[in-house]
């Protein structure tokens, strides 16, 4: 796969559309759509979509099942394009093919904490190092769902995806990635995976989420 150079950054790059992952399985949660949990008394992604909202100019739902359930939230829903449960990248791919803005930020359904300052902190590191990607990482741990890129990157994500790649940082190894540092935020990256978390969240939200 041959790299592509970063487009430079321009006034006209204002727009960003928000993508919330929500296309995997639950797995760890007994096969249920994770983000439909309940937690405190209302689905956990809509915890999430509260704080990304604010954060972007358009907004957006990757899912895979439940999507009545999805459209519910009142924003456009749409599925991999990739079948089988491909992963993070694939729905970011159909993000990027879908997206109305230059930019696409990501963030995952399981993620009620996560920074109210996220985008704009992406945006400001990618603008500044001139790079495709910018991804968010607290201390040693990148976290690689929580990601800005720019759109014209549809068609290099396509590729490495139709040529079988699912593994973020193989992707990510092709293009010029800024990782951005959020040590003072680490505990708005906390996922819930398990029941046992969603209970610790649960009694943490009313502290943390006000």
């Amino acid at each position: 796969m041959h790299d592509i150079p970063a487009a430079p950054f321009s006034r006209a790059e204002q727009g960003i559309t928000g993508v919330l992952l929500a296309g995997g399985q639950g797995s760890r949660m007994g096969g249920v759509d994770k983000g439909l949990v309940e937690l405190a008394g209302r689905p956990m992604a809509a915890h999430a979509l509260e704080r990304l909202a604010p954060q972007v100019d358009e907004l957006i739902i990757n899912a895979n099942q439940n999507l009545a359930a999805w459209q519910g939230f009142g924003y456009p829903v749409f599925g991999d394009d990739i079948g089988g449960f491909a992963g993070p990248l694939a729905g970011l791919h159909a993000a990027l093919t879908r997206a109305r803005h230059p930019l696409v930020a990501t963030a995952p359904c399981d993620s009620p904490f996560l920074p109210a300052d996220l985008v704009a902190r992406l945006a400001a590191a990618l603008h500044a190092a001139d790079a495709q990607l910018a991804v968010a990482k607290t201390f040693d741990q990148p976290h690689p769902v929580f990601c800005l890129c720019r759109r014209e990157l549809a068609d290099h994500l396509g590729a490495f995806l139709a040529g079988g790649g699912r593994k973020i940082d193989r992707w990510y190894g092709n293009l010029k990635v800024v990782e951005v540092s959020f040590d003072d935020e680490e505990a708005a990256f906390r996922n819930i995976n398990t029941r046992d978390e969603l209970a610790d969240a649960a009694k943490d939200l009313p502290a943390r989420h006000g």
